[in-house]
This record gives C-alpha cells, structure tokens and sequence, in this order.
C-alpha cells in the first residue's frame, strides 16, 4: 500500500534552520522530515521504558508506520534525558526485523537494471535506496539492543555518548526512509512494489558477536560505501533535472558522513581498549567477515573527513585501483 503523497516544502531545498523552540529541535530537524512528520513527537504515555527496550520495539515492528513512530519517539526521549539504556534487561533483539510483506527479497543478481533517465529508472534508485535505508534504521538499533549489555560482547561496557550516536543514526535513517518513501509516493510509486535483496542483513549478522566487528562492516564497509556512490547518483539526478530527489540525496550524502564518521570513531575507540591497531584490525575484520574485495572508486575526501583514511582501506581494494 501507498501512503498518500506529502508534498515537500521549500525549506527541503534551501535546508533552512528550523524555527521552533521545542526542545530537542535541533537534534530533531523537524524541518527537514517529510510534511506529515515535520513535528516533534509526542512523548506523553510512550510506554518506552529504556533504550534498550525502544530499539528493540523498532526492530520488532513490521508495519513501517509503527517503525518509524517507535524510531522517532525512542530517539527523542534519550536526547532529553529520560531513558537508560536498560542494558541488564534480558530481553534479545530478534533474529531479523519485522518487515511487512513486501517487496520480495530476492538475490542481488536477479534485480533489474534501469537507466536513471527515465522516470521508472528513477522510481526503481529511489526504492532501492528506500531499502537500503530501512535496513540502516534496524542494523543502527540492532547495535544498541545487542550491545547494551556489556556481558554480550565480551568487551568494555560503552559510555553513554556510544548510544548518543547510534541513536541520532537511527533516527537520520528513518528520515532519510520517510523522505524517500514520499518522494515514491509523489510519482505514484510506493515502497515495496519493486523486489530487493537482503544484503546488507545479511552481511551485518555474522558480526552479532562482536562489536568491533559490528562497527568494521556496517559503517565502515557498508556505510562507507554511500559516501563513494552518492556524488555521482546526485549527479545523474541533477542532470536529468528532478530536484526534489536531488534535495534528499543531499541530506543523504551530509548525514551518512557522520554515520560514518561515529562508526570510526568507536572503531578507534575499541580498539585502544583492546590494544590493537586500528589499520590492521580493520582489514582483519573485513577479510574474516566481508566476502569479496572492496570496489573503487573510493571518496578518499569523504571517507578522511569521516575518520576513514586510506590506510584501512586501500590493501583491500579490489586489482586495478
């Protein structure tokens, strides 16, 4: 099923300041959300008693519409300061998120190709990265449910700002999902009506033991991925003139260098605690959890700007680079 088209305003363009005082605007960015969710959520009676317990409500939830809702309202009720994170709370995230029927996952190779020209094209980048989206609302929560509990990873416990950042990754994802998802909506498309794979997943779970692994595949592989790939897609969106997608590829683009860059961070974090070098645990990691080479072209600018230099990545990289 659709949802009934919500038309950007202008401020999406021009990525104005928002001018509400509610607490936790700027954390929020109402502003930038689609129009039906360009508001702070209503907190009152939550029912959300931990962190813990909201990341995991969001990963159970199929109905996307509850996903988000629980995403927005667990986000912002740790930003003012009234959650822990309820880490002793024995409850496990499940297996794999709650999804609703479609689209049908099938393998990678089995998805169509289309030019970006025309407006299918368009429509079928704009559901492939709806999908990629929605699987980094639950892989960001999947990192907080499962690590919450020190006694699961075998490592440090994490301090409260490790949560800060996964928390605000969810939430920019469930924007970036919600943004996509209208912008399907206004070319009479919907989410779901097109197959995808569930790679990404996929190649987050055999990882689920492990934080520092955890944080070398998903932000560091997976994530660091969309800061090579964005600027062209952008491009090519430009070129074809369709500017309101063009506007959400931009947050987009902003946002996942600092999905990245608190990937990196921790990364580096971990590591000292354990007294490894970051360089060569990374490519460890990789070459023990990440089946096949990492493919160039690479965004040295972005990825140094996110904490990802070189170093990590280049003696992975697949010949010819």
């Amino acid at each position: 099923m659709s949802r009934r088209s919500s038309k950007r305003h202008s401020s999406i363009l021009a990525d104005l300041p928002t001018a509400s005082d509610a607490p936790g605007a700027a954390f929020f960015k109402p502003h930038e959300w689609p129009d039906d969710l360009a508001h702070m959520p209503d907190v009152k009676q939550s029912g959300i008693a931990s962190l813990k317990e909201g990341a995991i409500a969001a990963l159970q939830a199929a109905d996307l519409d509850t996903k988000i809702d629980v995403t927005r309202r667990t986000a912002l009720l740790w930003h003012m300061g009234t959650l822990g994170v309820g880490g002793a709370i024995g409850q496990k995230p499940p297996d794999r998120p709650g999804r609703p029927d479609k689209p049908v996952l099938v393998p990678p190779n089995k998805l169509k190709k289309r030019s970006i020209r025309s407006e299918r094209g368009r429509i079928a980048l704009l559901h492939a990265i709806a999908h990629i989206e929605l699987n980094a609302i639950d892989l960001a929560w999947d990192i907080v449910a499962r690590f919450a509990d020190p006694s699961s990873m075998g490592g440090p416990a994490m301090p409260r700002s490790f949560f800060d950042g996964w928390t605000r990754v969810a939430l920019e994802e469930a924007k970036h999902f919600s943004l996509l998802r209208n912008r399907l909506a206004d070319l009479n498309a919907h989410y779901g009506m097109l197959d995808a794979h569930d790679g990404l997943w996929e190649a987050a779970q055999a990882t689920g033991h492990d934080l520092t692994a955890r944080l070398a595949i998903v932000p560091l592989i997976l994530e660091a991925r969309g800061l090579d790939i964005t600027p062209s897609l952008l491009a090519q969106i430009e070129a074809v003139g369709d500017q309101d997608s063009a506007a959400i590829f931009r947050i987009i683009y902003r946002d996942e260098l600092g999905h990245v860059a608190v990937g990196a961070k921790w990364f580096r974090y971990l590591c000292l605690k354990q007294g490894l070098e970051p360089a060569s645990t990374f490519q460890h990691m990789v070459r023990t959890y990440f089946r096949g080479p990492l493919k160039p072209p690479f965004n040295d600018f972005a990825r140094c700007r996110a904490g990802l230099t070189p170093g990590f990545y280049r003696a992975l990289a697949s010949a010819g680079n």
